[in-house]
């Protein structure tokens, strides 16, 4: 039987293994190259999807969405936009209503592509929208896949200068982490939601147990000194 958390507790992530894509990882630079890669992406019927953008530090200051990810479970390509922009066969997966992406934030993401350029939409699910049949608020990707998992992904390089002339080994693996958890999550969640081998533990259930953990040790201590005496 799994647990999962209505919210899990996020000063709990920073003590939990760190997990990171460990897959291959291609970066997409070329025309050419985005035929190739889309041929082997659209073999597959789930995949993950998240983008980034260079931050913006000064007010006023905006920049369009610099990177593409795309994974399944054990690869990921990177597509670079802001040197290739959204060239048509990129256009085409994006809008294929068979194959299945799986993103978080989804919303944010589709309006930063359709600044690149515009295209009809496929079929998308955001797990934001996804995870609240089983209860679950969490909103973030990181406690998330804390809950589900038990793991902490690490959210490092997320302000890091996403057009840089070359991509550190870093950068990659921040990237290609993001979408390939959203496909891990999304078919973890699937299997229990079939199964139903899972619980929930609400909020206020989890107050309440902490509640008691703390008037278990004031009787231990207050049975302990009275042992002394």
């Amino acid at each position: 039987m799994v647990t999962l958390y209505e919210e899990f507790d996020k000063t709990k992530i920073a003590a939990l293994p760190q997990v990171q894509f460990s897959g291959r990882i291609v970066v997409v630079t070329t025309i050419g190259s985005v035929r190739r890669a889309i041929e082997f992406l659209s073999r597959h019927p789930i995949l993950g999807i998240d983008t980034e953008t260079r931050p913006s530090f000064k007010k006023g200051t905006n920049h369009k969405v610099s990177l593409l990810q795309l994974a399944t479970r054990d690869m990921c390509f990177l597509f670079r936009l802001n040197k290739i922009g959204l060239p048509d066969k990129l256009l085409e997966l994006l809008a294929d209503k068979r194959q299945l992406k799986v993103g978080l934030s989804l919303k944010d993401d589709r309006h930063m592509l359709h600044e690149r350029a515009s295209f009809d939409e496929g079929r998308f699910i955001d797990l934001q929208d996804y995870v609240r049949q089983f209860g679950i608020m969490d909103m973030s990707l990181q406690k998330l896949f804390a809950n589900v998992f038990g793991l902490r992904i690490s959210k490092g390089a997320q302000l890091s200068n996403w057009e840089a002339p070359v991509l550190t080994e870093r950068q990659k693996r921040y990237a290609a982490t993001d979408a390939w958890a959203c496909v891990l999550l999304y078919q973890r969640l699937e299997e229990l939601r079939h199964t139903g081998d899972y619980r929930l533990i609400s909020r206020v259930s989890m107050d309440r147990m902490q509640e008691q953990v703390v008037k278990d040790l004031v009787n231990q201590l207050a049975w302990s000194r009275k042992d002394n005496n």
